[in-house]
């Protein structure tokens, strides 16, 4: 990569009911400056009935675009609305809960700037994980595991919120999911057209269920469903 060439990353949040987080997220998003590194911040409002949306109108300075969903498409739909509005080389997933720490964007952008990776995947394993819980850790080993093994790669952490890939590499019309097995198939698409794929250690800092967590036990069948369906039956990227 030219280190003259400016980088342009679209930065994805998606919100629900995060209005006691969400200003914080941005905020440090928009602390990250790097260089080589340009961010469009899009943010979708995936029907929160809280304040998150009074909150993101009163701070418009905090993003780029603002996508209201009137009613919840919950977040793989939220995310395909982010995705079709996008513009950069490069997607970044950021969630608005605190999880994952935008601190963290230097070191996971240090491949793309350097050595010009197709895909950056954040690892809470290679990391240091706070908090979470011990049969979430279990069925992500699992999924992880059946997905290395099924296209040949190397993952220590799929479900990771921090997914940063060629935004080229993928066609949000031809997404066919909307829940959370929808990383898994957009991870299962954009890996067929990319040599070049990292997986960097983060700091993790996981909510309880009370605290809001959303992801449950119950979404992995889900999610070993796509993966299954997207190597015996891919869809267009």
């Amino acid at each position: 990569m030219n280190p003259q060439h400016q980088i342009k990353v679209s930065v994805i949040i998606p919100v629900y009911n995060e209005e006691k987080t969400i200003i914080d997220v941005l905020e440090k998003v928009n602390h990250q400056k790097i260089n080589s590194i340009s961010m469009e911040i899009i943010v979708i409002n995936d029907g929160s009935k809280d304040h998150s949306l009074e909150l993101l109108k009163n701070n418009p300075k905090l993003y780029t675009k603002l996508i209201n969903l009137e009613k919840n498409k919950g977040k793989g739909g939220a995310v395909r609305e982010g995705l079709k509005s996008a513009v950069g080389d490069y997607i970044l997933f950021q969630d608005a809960d605190m999880e994952y720490d935008p601190v963290e964007y230097e070191k996971l952008l240090e491949p793309i700037i350097k050595q010009d990776a197709d895909i950056v995947m954040g690892s809470r394993l290679k990391g240091q994980e706070h908090g979470g819980y011990a049969r979430n850790r279990i069925g992500n080993n699992f999924i992880t595991s059946l997905f290395n093994l099924l296209n040949n790669t190397s993952f220590t952490d799929i479900y990771s919120g921090y997914l940063i890939f060629r935004r080229s590499n993928i066609i949000p019309s031809k997404l066919r999911t909307d829940g959370w097995e929808q990383q898994a198939e957009i991870l299962s698409k954009i890996i067929r057209n990319s040599s070049k794929i990292y997986d960097v250690p983060i700091v993790y800092h996981g909510r309880t269920y009370e605290e809001g967590k959303k992801i449950k036990p119950r979404h992995i069948l889900g999610i070993i469903g796509t993966i299954i369906r997207e190597k015996i039956s891919p869809t267009e990227n």
